[in-house]
């Protein structure tokens, strides 16, 4: 007997549908089953918007099933229209090789890829999809595929009835390619399951039926919902966009960061999908959050174990005390070099040297605190300026090496928030 799977997974949350109800129950519950889903390779990072569909194969695996990551490596040369308004931008093959490559690196994190029987496979389906004849695909692919089922489908409807879009026959083939994929997975890899977002469950459908159709074969479909914040928006954005797995793209410090911010309404169910910890372990520890929850210690637990997982323990420990130091858990003049250097890179850092002839006041103008030499002393009087944490008092005070920190840093800042760094040359 195998882990039934999808009972697993619905209760964690991550099944919105799925095909064939008890059927694949008994499925999951006697084959060792292979699920694969589909990532696009459009940009050279994953986001936190895929982290459902990474974690949906990261749990297949630990209840002994074999999960299957595909790179559209061949479709991302076209673009999935499922949800698009308009034609995207198509980019080049070495460009597609490139993120396919970083997208591999990033799934490791997630899976195993050498582990047994159910090790994980990483695919990229430019290596069949390159090699189709085209008359030979229109006859022995294209004619299970009705011309109405085509353009039935919403999202196709929607932009051939505007007169200012337009679709072209490009991403109309899209369909087919996906569905061509599903079949070749289930003859080659006896792959009988694949998921996605709910954008995808059209597409899922029409790989298993041309499974049927052409193989002989019964697959099942699964889709994943789209997780939305506890104020109705996309979860994975912040300000500035998109949340990255790349450093790169998004720092560690934002990213770790970014898990220290969600709202405590939203924290069962990311647990839920994105750990490995138990229902029970899980229902513990809010209860205990909820004692003291100006304290985010789930928050903080949650940030720590994602960015671990992510971008490795090393670099999550110097998010964690940079996050202390710029919030108050620390005191700046106990903060490690490390720390001092991440928070460079994250907040108004200014690189300048110690001069006899400047004194706290022009180091504030010189930072963007005030923006004057009479308006940094105002404040000074007034009780608001601080200097590596300590109450300014002195308008006139120099800077010293005595006041560096980690021999290469001084704190400037007006209040407790409008927090900035010289960086002395």
């Amino acid at each position: 007997m195998y882990t039934n799977a999808l009972k697993v997974l619905r209760e964690r949350g991550f099944i919105e549908w799925s095909s064939h109800g008890e059927e694949l129950e008994k499925h999951f519950a006697e084959n060792m089953v292979t699920g694969y889903v589909g990532f696009d390779p459009s940009a050279d990072s994953l986001h936190v918007g895929n982290l459902v569909a990474i974690m949906g194969l990261a749990w297949l695996q630990r209840l002994g099933h074999r999960p299957i990551a595909l790179a559209g490596g061949g479709t991302g040369r076209i673009g999935d229209p499922s949800g698009k308004s308009a034609e995207r931008n198509l980019l080049a093959e070495d460009q597609i090789l490139h993120n396919v490559g970083r997208i591999a690196a990033q799934l490791r994190h997630f899976l195993d890829f050498d582990c047994g029987e159910n090790s994980a496979l990483l695919l990229n389906n430019n290596d069949w999809l390159k090699k189709l004849n085209y008359i030979e695909f229109l006859r022995d692919i294209g004619k299970f595929f009705s011309v109405s089922f085509l353009v039935n489908r919403e999202y196709v409807r929607a932009r051939v009835l505007d007169p200012d879009k337009s679709i072209t026959y490009t991403e109309l083939s899209y369909i087919l390619l996906q569905a061509f994929d599903f079949d070749h997975l289930y003859g080659g890899y006896g792959c009988t399951l694949q998921m996605g977002g709910n954008d995808q469950q059209v597409n899922i459908i029409a790989g298993m039926e041309l499974a049927r159709k052409k193989s002989g074969g019964q697959c099942y479909g699964m889709t994943f919902p789209l997780l939305l914040n506890a104020q109705g928006q996309k979860f994975g954005k912040s300000e500035s966009g998109a949340v990255y797995l790349s450093p790169e793209r998004t720092s560690v410090y934002k990213f770790y960061q970014f898990w220290i911010n969600v709202d405590d309404r939203d924290l069962e169910k990311l647990y839920k999908l994105f750990t490995f910890r138990g229902l029970g372990e899980i229902k513990a520890l809010l209860a205990e959050h909820e004692k003291a929850p100006h304290l985010r210690a789930a928050q903080k637990e949650l940030a720590w174990e994602m960015t671990c997982r992510v971008h490795g323990e090393e670099a999550a420990a110097r998010a964690k005390a940079a996050s202390a130091v710029l919030f108050g858990e620390t005191k700046i003049k106990d903060a490690p070099a490390e720390a001092l250097e991440t928070l460079s890179a994250e907040i108004a850092c200014t690189e300048t040297e110690l001069s006899d002839d400047k004194t706290v006041a022009d180091y504030l103008v010189q930072c963007g605190a005030s923006e004057s030499k009479g308006d940094a002393k105002k404040k000074i009087k007034a009780g608001g300026a601080y200097l590596n944490g300590e109450k300014l008092t002195d308008a006139f005070r120099r800077l010293t090496e005595e006041d560096l920190l980690a021999g290469r840093f001084v704190q400037l800042n007006i209040g407790k928030k409008d927090f900035r760094l010289l960086k002395i040359k």
